[in-house]
């Protein structure tokens, strides 16, 4: 039996911490982390580690759910149990297809996407920024310096400019 291990890494900002100090800073956090429970647990029958990082500003913010069909879907991506096949849905329209990123057989992905939204908070509307960075693997036993002990076989990312 194999363990699906996805760790999620989240750096969120608002407008005014967009300086080149601020990025400077935000450049400095990790995008990988050993796997300690807690903050890391089990779900699903104990099928899948779930591992968040960073900053969750709202509170909340990963959602994760076992689709009637098996797969996994957390945030804006989905694997595949039986396939071990991580797909990303990102900003797509309604009926899309999600991209397929790769395997996961006792190889890891990193895949990063960035984005921004407005929120209301306190009679104020703003903008919050994200980089997610998800790591993921599928390994028959749990090592939890997988991901900083070897390079991901994949790295995939969809980054867009913000500022615009």
């Amino acid at each position: 039996m194999s363990i699906l291990v996805l760790q999620i890494v989240i750096k969120q900002w608002d407008k005014s911490q967009r300086s080149e100090t601020h990025v400077l800073e935000s450049a400095k956090i990790p995008d990988k982390y050993p796997i300690i429970f807690p903050p890391a647990f089990y779900v699903f029958n104990k099928k899948c580690v779930i591992d968040q990082h960073g900053d969750d500003l709202q509170g909340d913010r990963v959602k994760y759910l076992q689709l009637t069909d098996g797969k996994i879907k957390i945030d804006r991506f989905q694997v595949c149990l039986d396939s071990k096949v991580l797909e990303y849905f990102g900003v797509s329209e309604p009926g899309e297809a999600p991209r397929i990123v790769g395997a996961l057989n006792n190889k890891w992905i990193q895949c990063k996407y960035n984005w921004r939204y407005g929120i209301f908070v306190n009679d104020m509307y703003y903008w919050l920024y994200e980089e997610v960075t998800l790591n993921a693997i599928c390994m028959s036993e749990l090592n939890e310096k997988v991901f900083l002990n070897t390079e991901p076989a994949i790295v995939y990312e969809d980054l867009n400019d913000l500022n615009k």
